[in-house]
């Protein structure tokens, strides 16, 4: 893009049009010197074009880079008093997608800021929804917070010890070749794992040597045959990277479950063509759906093919959970070949950072919490829950996220969104337009300068190590000694005004091997009745009621 061209843009007027102010004060003074407007005029525009010039060769703050000069009545707002922001905008703790104080705890604890709050909390502690959790006056000495948790069952040959807190799924194409190098680097200085997204190993995944969870989806991008088929000989091949310590089998994801998708033609460049392992030019498919298998027992198949191929790296699969049966129909496929995954994900309906439409986003799948606690105790029901790790994805930012994801039964939690504002997002929402404002979400090449990946993987390891010491704090004051010791017992909820339940009266959960022996539990019952191991539809039973044939209640 000419420069000329590149100053037209919209960002960029505000520099453009000082600029061209300062050169025509100047002539003007030229002409007629000493003129006082003429004075002023080129002393305000000149200031102003020298700010826009160290706003963009500056590497502090990516929405400058790109936004020179204009950017800066963001910052005027964030000045504003709290009181008067609140009564414009929007208040400190009930902003949505992510409140105004979650995104800060993250960009304070990113940047290795004061990140406490004075006067208390904002939130009404009397009003239903408000969740705490239950401290002991006996707390525990504060633990090392580099709690870590390992991954891999009986039939791991290379089981990998991970940090309970990492990178959740993000594919380059989606971020920026900047954003994924941040991420990784960051992930390889703290010390914990970066998911690749179905995307593929991308070479900015590579070059930089973090651990990588890499991420297998419909598409098989990365091993994949010209028709779009799995390839077992391609997998084997990039699965046996050293930098790969765990491989996941997509099935959905929160953003949009059951929904594939086309990267157009006109954007699979030769990166992409690369990393994903797709012709130049071509459309890009995501099915809906897997070719490799098409019923449970199938699928625990292609699990353990995953598993030998890898070299017997830890294999799992990541869901959004819908249809209950579904889920059950591949825990008594699990059952039927004696085959387990490591490791399950649930990920959440609260979405992440995959655009989706308008009723995929608001109303489909089941949020992460009763998705995490209906897989929790499903594993428990068929007495596997020892050797499958649970791990949980969807709004996780903060140290009471993670501990409340953990006593609802994850071993370890991911993040998106929270590295995300690590690295600079400001919740601009415009992932999906390739006009991320921060460099973040684009493959604009001039949008994407903007994200220094020196500073910002600073950022991202240090978020990750804050948000630890303060999950490590919190353990503490519920007298435990690490986190995965968190049961439902020790977080509560208001219901009313009077009336206040733990998780573990919320949450009800199943005897060890209770589906095996049959149970009563009207919540699995007829779900486990209808799941069958060789097929994802359910069974076929009479409803009473009507005499017709249904797999309704």
């Amino acid at each position: 893009m000419s420069y000329f061209r590149l100053a037209l843009e919209p960002r960029f007027i505000p520099m453009s049009l000082a600029v061209l102010l300062s050169l025509a004060f100047a002539l003007g003074l030229v002409i007629l010197p000493g003129n006082p407007i003429l004075l002023t005029g080129l002393a305000v525009t000149g200031f102003l074009a020298l700010l826009g010039v160290r706003d963009l060769v500056q590497k502090r703050h990516a929405v400058l880079r790109n936004y020179p000069i204009s950017a800066h009545m963001r910052f005027l707002l964030e000045a504003i008093r709290p009181e008067m922001r609140q009564y414009f905008f929007e208040d400190e703790k009930h902003g949505m997608p992510f409140s105004r104080d979650k995104r800060a705890v993250v960009y304070q604890r990113a940047k290795m800021q004061l990140d406490k709050r004075p006067f208390g909390t904002n939130y009404d502690v009397y009003a239903p929804g408000f969740e705490w959790v239950n401290h002991s006056v006996s707390p525990r000495p504060v633990a090392d917070p580099n709690f870590r948790i390992t991954v891999g069952g009986p039939d791991c040959a290379k089981p990998y010890s991970a940090s309970i807190f990492n990178i959740s799924a993000m594919s380059f194409g989606a971020l920026s070749p900047n954003a994924i190098r941040a991420l990784n680097i960051g992930a390889r200085l703290g010390g914990f794992a970066h998911d690749t997204g179905e995307g593929g190993f991308s070479p900015y995944h590579r070059e930089n040597g973090g651990d990588i969870i890499w991420e297998l989806g419909s598409g098989y991008f990365g091993a994949r045959n010209p028709d779009g088929s799995f390839c077992g000989d391609k997998f084997a091949d990039c699965a046996a990277n050293d930098q790969i310590k765990m491989i996941e089998l997509k099935l959905s994801q929160g953003a949009k479950p059951g929904h594939g998708g086309v990267l157009p033609a006109a954007k699979v460049n030769a990166e992409i063509s690369l990393t994903r392992g797709v012709p130049v030019g071509v459309d890009c498919i995501s099915p809906s759906h897997h070719a490799a298998f098409s019923t449970p027992v199938e699928m625990m198949n292609f699990i353990a093919e995953m598993r030998h191929l890898s070299g017997g790296k830890p294999a799992g699969f990541k869901l959004c959970i819908g249809h209950e049966w579904e889920f059950l129909a591949i825990c008594k496929a699990m059952l039927k070949t004696g085959i387990y995954p490591d490791f399950i994900v649930v990920d959440g309906a609260e979405g992440g950072t995959g655009a989706a439409p308008l009723e995929f986003l608001d109303h489909l799948g089941k949020p992460m919490r009763e998705g995490l606690t209906f897989a929790h105790n499903a594993l428990v029901g068929i007495g596997a829950r020892d050797r499958i790790r649970l791990a949980a994805s969807g709004k996780i930012a903060s140290a009471f996220d993670i501990a409340r994801a953990m006593a609802l039964g994850a071993d370890w939690c991911n993040s998106a969104r929270g590295f995300m504002f690590a690295i600079g997002c400001i919740q601009s929402q415009s992932c999906h337009t390739d006009k991320c404002p921060t460099g973040v979400a684009t493959q604009d090449a001039n949008r994407q300068r903007a994200l220094v990946v020196p500073d910002k993987s600073e950022r991202v390891a240090n978020f990750h190590k804050a948000t630890l010491h303060s999950l490590a704090e919190l353990t503490a004051a519920a007298g435990l000694d690490h986190p995965t010791q968190f049961e439902r017992s020790h977080i509560s909820r208001r219901i009313s005004a009077s009336e206040v339940k733990t998780f573990a009266d919320l949450y009800p959960g199943l005897r060890h091997g209770e589906l095996i022996a049959g149970t009563e539990n009207p919540k699995f019952r007829r779900s486990w009745e209808i799941a069958d191991a060789d097929s994802f539809r359910p069974a076929v039973v009479e409803r009473r009621s009507a005499g017709r044939r249904s797999v309704a209640e």
